[in-house]
């Protein structure tokens, strides 16, 4: 396997990208993974593949914090960031508003695109009655009663 070689010839960390389905979570760990990305890559690779936030719970559920799961595909503001965590994330990746803030205004664009979302993030914590992305979890999405 692919990650048994790559493992044989780095002491990096290796982080597998576009997990959609549990048994490939397992199989992940299996094979000696250090973490996964839950994406669908925008949905450009498979028109009609489950949207990542729908497949992030259930990767949750058979990971259970053995390795850590970043999220990957339609964050784009502090809402996203808040429904990806408290469904089990321990990270989001920020693609696209990047790239957008790269062509509008280079480098000084991505910085205002990465202020404006972690401003956002704050304003929706707040607005959510939370202090911190750490303690959200299902229950801000969910009645959990």
């Amino acid at each position: 396997m692919i990650l048994l070689f790559l493992r044989k010839h780095t002491s990096l960390p290796l982080i597998l990208k576009g997990i959609l389905h549990p048994e490939d979570a397992k199989l992940a760990i299996k094979h000696g993974a250090d973490g996964i990305i839950v994406s669908n890559h925008g949905g450009r690779q498979v028109d009609g593949a489950i949207g990542a936030l729908h497949a992030l719970p259930k990767i949750c559920d058979v990971v259970q914090d053995k390795i850590p799961i970043l999220m990957d595909s339609g964050i784009r503001r502090g809402s996203d960031i808040i429904k990806a965590m408290a469904l089990g994330a321990k990270a989001v990746l920020v693609g696209r508003p990047a790239m957008y803030g790269l062509a509008a205004a280079g480098e000084q664009g991505v910085k205002e695109v990465l202020r404006n979302m972690v401003a956002d993030l704050d304003i929706t914590l707040g607005l959510a009655g939370q202090r911190d992305v750490k303690q959200l979890d299902l229950s801000i999405l969910y009645k959990t009663s």
